[in-house]
């Protein structure tokens, strides 16, 4: 089951980036052809993206974005309203959630886009319910105010060794941080089952069930 689940998730992010790929291309077409007056106004079109990224930058600072806060359950519906991305860690003190600790404080200084954020599960019985975390760690995806996708336990992401790279291949892959990501996907997915191949095997599972469940 586990190599069928690790299959999986190797062709999403080969297609993901299989698609980056194509859209390289057609936009390197479009270069080949264009003439000065083109030129000019791709560039002037690229310093107004610039602009409107710095003024997004700023916005995205004073909201919180570019660090790793907890929140209590309270304040999770203020959090986030009007966000656009924001990825919530429900966790507990355990090894598992710690290891997704320190890999989501790395990407929250990295994506300014996203809102990163985490919540204590034991202190949150109406978030769990309603948003129905039953392992820890859990990450729900949450685009535009609703949660999208959840990424539950370690093991989809390779086990506790996981990199930091592959957890942003794939929030990059459902839209949760931007692309920028995406094209290290092809070496990840090969990484990844390179391990699986010398390991002989799935990767062992990041908690015990005793562990994993969360009651």
């Amino acid at each position: 089951m586990q190599q069928v689940v690790q299959a999986a998730i190797e062709q999403q992010v080969l297609r993901a980036a299989q698609e980056v790929e194509s859209q390289i291309d057609a936009e390197l077409h479009k270069l080949e052809t264009l003439d000065d007056d083109d030129i000019e106004r791709l560039r002037q079109k690229r310093i107004d993206e610039l602009k409107r990224l710095q003024q997004k930058r700023q916005e995205w600072a004073q909201k919180g974005h570019g660090e790793y806060n907890e929140i209590e359950e309270k304040e999770f519906f203020k959090e986030m309203k009007g966000e656009e991305r924001m990825v919530c860690h429900f966790y507990r003190n355990s090894m598992p959630c710690k290891i997704m600790d320190k890999h989501l404080a790395l990407l929250a200084g990295k994506h300014l886009e996203t809102k990163f954020v985490r919540v204590h599960a034991e202190k949150a019985p109406f978030l769990t319910d309603r948003l129905k975390v039953w392992m820890l760690p859990t990450l729900a995806i949450i685009k535009q105010e609703k949660t999208t996708d959840y990424i539950v336990g370690l093991d989809e992401l390779g086990g506790e060794e996981f990199a930091t790279e592959t957890l942003a291949a794939r929030l990059a892959a459902v839209g949760a941080i931007f692309e920028d990501a995406l094209p290290a996907l092809k070496q990840q997915a090969a990484e990844q089952q390179q391990r699986t191949m010398r390991q002989g095997g799935p990767p062992r599972r990041s908690e015990s069930d005793e562990d994993s469940d969360f009651d």
